[in-house]
């Protein structure tokens, strides 16, 4: 089977992907980018006067929580406005053409804006957690829009049942992953056969340690990304491009080899 030009995938890539029984995926901003979110650190608008170092931690919270409620509404509202691109719904397609064949598939993300659900992933671990979230710091108990509805009015949003105030359900510089996330995630990539490292920089610990870990296990491992990062030269393939423009020509290689 030839790749056809201006193919970017290689033959062994596509071929042991339609045969994988076990895939893992991690994704980062990149892809999330593409649908015009900004990536944590681009100064964004009224926010370019903070660090997000600044913002993203619990006692920059406690010390001023209207303003740190603020900055997640806002990060909301920017997510809310855009799409999932067609990178996350490959992304999603894929995780149908695996389980269809009852394989087993999993996609980590680092992101929080939600997208990857969205766009009908269901194998899914968030693990930074998500925008789409917030809860009570002090019962725990899950917030909804109408309870963050007093920020409009500049006065910090509070759990109607315990008085606490509501936080976003992502983590911050200095707190643990999600329980379990990181375990999960790491199992999918010691046991897959194709783990799929796209838009991410690989600079974030723990999460940059998965495609690694799949390649110390066995598995054929690909870095999508428009530019190479620091581990790339460790894994068998780097595929340069957009998520959003070359997933969808993976999957049509994938539907045109399992056709043959």
């Amino acid at each position: 089977m030839h790749q056809p030009i201006g193919d970017p995938f290689s033959d062994a890539l596509v071929e042991r992907l339609a045969q994988a029984r076990r895939v893992a995926v991690l994704t980062g901003a990149g892809i999330s980018a593409e649908s015009g979110v900004p990536t944590f650190r681009d100064p964004d608008g009224l926010w370019q006067q903070f660090r997000p170092e600044e913002l993203a931690n619990v006692e920059a919270f406690l010390r001023n929580p209207v303003l740190v409620q603020g900055w997640y509404a806002h990060r909301r509202a920017v997510v809310d406005g855009v799409e999932p691109n067609p990178g996350h719904r490959a992304l999603a397609e894929l995780e149908q053409m695996v389980v269809k064949k009852r394989g087993a598939f999993l996609l980590a993300t680092q992101n929080v804006d939600g997208l990857h659900a969205r766009a009908g992933s269901e194998h899914l671990i968030e693990l930074h957690g998500t925008l789409t979230r917030s809860y009570c710091i002090a019962c725990e108990r899950e917030a909804n829009e109408t309870e963050l509805a007093a920020l409009e009015s500049g006065d910090a949003a509070h759990c109607p049942a315990c008085a606490g105030l509501l936080r976003p359900d992502v983590v911050w510089f200095g707190e643990m992953l999600p329980e379990g996330a990181m375990e999960h995630a790491a199992e999918a990539a010691a046991a897959s056969d194709v783990f799929l490292s796209i838009g991410t920089s690989a600079v974030v610990y723990p999460a940059a340690g998965l495609p690694l870990i799949a390649k110390q296990a066995g598995a054929y491992v690909a870095e999508i990304n428009p530019q190479r990062s620091d581990i790339a030269f460790r894994l068998d393939e780097h595929v340069r491009g957009k998520a959003g423009v070359v997933l969808p020509v993976l999957l049509e290689r994938l539907r045109a080899f399992t056709a043959a």
